[in-house]
């Protein structure tokens, strides 16, 4: 019972201080600046970020960052942000595992223990569960997946964070690297060359399109490199689609990017179909990890940036 009954109180607790706050936040006027406080003349404790639910009081300085999210936690990371709560999947990624080896691992459901790491700010996206609980325990802030380009998603995560400078440093001099590699493996490939992504998922193959991760953002973004029709009729929707190997070789470029995960069934590259694919038979094929290349935070494109300008350029 007591394992039980202290986490109740303590959400009792921040749930009565909450309302108190809220009251006091509510009776203020929205503002883009810090708020000012008495404890601090030249810098706020607080700011006004403007969410896409509303104006949300957040940290000036966050300390103690929650991110229930795998899509943001690589945003918050790469501008420096101290984290102490992700979700398990963030954990087991090989760009991250080693920084975030003594943070814990967190979900939508584990309330109590957010609750014990005493965050003073949780980030999610707009579907998470129990969000007017977590609102009780720190200022929560949501985004829609997809809703912008991962560019955008860099600034408004450095806004959040008061840390916008570094965010768009970060996007110009990124964007600068992508547009000279995009003109360097157009010129060495040819403008009319096609590329596409694969993946196997529980023992199922897919092929993705444009802003899927794996690196398409880049692929068909940045570089500007083609895409087969039918990869781009069949994943319009959806943004991938799923495929039998049997007519895999109506979906695949001139150059194939798998996305492979050592864990998930990969035998179909032991069939004669998939070796007598035009791409397979000229070592077009590239692959990278999974794990770590399934994202479009700046942490994962720096690596997809890198794996790309090696394997098409030899860099």
């Amino acid at each position: 019972m007591r394992k039980i009954f202290i986490p109740f109180v303590l959400i009792m607790g921040i749930a009565l201080s909450a309302c108190g706050g809220n009251q006091a936040k509510n009776d203020a006027s929205p503002t883009n600046s810090p708020s000012s406080t008495p404890a601090a003349e030249s810098e706020s404790a607080t700011f006004t970020y403007q969410s896409e639910g509303g104006p949300v009081e957040v940290p000036t300085h966050p300390q103690r960052v929650v991110v229930l999210t795998r899509f943001l936690t690589g945003n918050v990371m790469a501008l420096g942000v101290p984290v102490v709560g992700v979700d398990e999947m963030s954990k087991t990624n090989p760009r991250f595992e080693e920084q975030l080896k003594d943070v814990e691992a967190v979900s939508d459901e584990s309330l109590e223990k957010i609750i014990e790491l005493q965050p003073d700010l949780i980030i999610g996206l707009s579907d998470i569960k129990n969000i007017d609980k977590f609102k009780q325990i720190a200022p929560t802030v949501t985004y829609t997946y997809n809703k912008v380009d991962y560019l955008t998603q860099q600034l408004e995560v450095g806004k959040l964070v008061n840390k916008e400078k570094e965010a768009q440093a970060w996007v110009d001099d990124f964007s600068a690297r992508t547009k000279k590699a995009g003109e360097e493996i157009r010129a060495k490939i040819g403008d009319n060359a096609t590329v596409s992504v694969i993946e196997t998922f529980n023992k199922q193959l897919y092929v993705y399109g444009y802003n899927f991760g794996r690196g398409t953002e880049l692929l068909y973004g940045d570089f500007k490199l083609g895409m087969p029709e039918t990869v781009k009729e069949s994943t319009k929707t959806d943004g991938f689609f799923a495929v039998s190997t049997e007519v895999l070789k109506d979906y695949l470029g001139d150059y194939v990017i798998f996305s492979k995960n050592a864990d998930e069934d990969n035998s179909f590259q032991n069939t004669e179909i998939y070796k007598s694919i035009p791409a397979v038979k000229n070592n077009h094929v590239y692959e990278a990890d999974a794990k770590a290349f399934y994202f479009n935070d700046p942490l994962s494109l720096e690596y997809q940036l890198e794996f790309f300008e090696q394997q098409f350029l030899g860099k």
